[in-house]
């Protein structure tokens, strides 16, 4: 992936998350962001991740994996759906923010990919066979120590799939790349 955001925008968007919790936590409405920095309007998929400072314990993470909306708009969106619509977790409330670490990751367009060709570190994968489907985040496996071959039996576990199932023909691998930057 070749985008590079400033830090500027970097930092923007952080704010934009950030504010975007604030608000929603406290007044149940949504903020519009406004900006003229071409790199904010351009349609990006993005993953929202709130981690407890604490003990960078996961608390929430959604994102999307096509580009629907301007950056500036997605992260605010995927920012509040983290907190509240990730179902493996209560609802995040305003007292819990303070605490939290957010992390944003934009990702590149989607690709179909041979398993043989996956890049432990490089690649974020995402694999859908019948109604089932996973995806991990290119951290996810670095931070876990997997090798090639146990990422892609783990998305096999987080999709519901049976281990291996990333051989079968009906299933379908994506892979995309990502930039990924957090609080400080």
């Amino acid at each position: 992936m070749t985008v590079q955001y400033s830090a500027e925008s970097r930092h923007r968007l952080l704010q934009v998350a950030r504010e975007s919790l604030e608000n929603f936590l406290e007044n149940e409405k949504r903020t519009e962001f406004t900006t003229e920095t071409p790199e904010l309007l351009e349609k990006r998929a993005v993953f929202v991740t709130l981690r407890k400072l604490d003990s960078g314990n996961l608390r929430g993470c959604i994102g999307q994996t096509e580009a629907r909306y301007p950056l500036i708009e997605a992260v605010a969106k995927t920012a509040i759906s983290s907190a509240v619509n990730d179902s493996r977790f209560p609802p995040v409330t305003l007292d819990e923010l303070p605490d939290l670490l957010i992390e944003i990751n934009v990702l590149s367009p989607m690709t179909p990919m041979n398993p043989e060709d996956v890049e432990v570190g490089k690649h974020g994968l995402l694999i859908n066979k019948g109604s089932y489907g996973g995806l991990f985040l290119p951290e996810v496996a670095v931070s876990q120590d997997w090798d090639r071959l146990t990422f892609l039996d783990e998305l096999c576990r987080k999709a519901n799939l049976p281990k291996g199932s990333w051989r079968d023909a009906e299933a379908k691998l994506q892979a995309f790349e990502s930039e990924a930057w957090e609080e400080n």
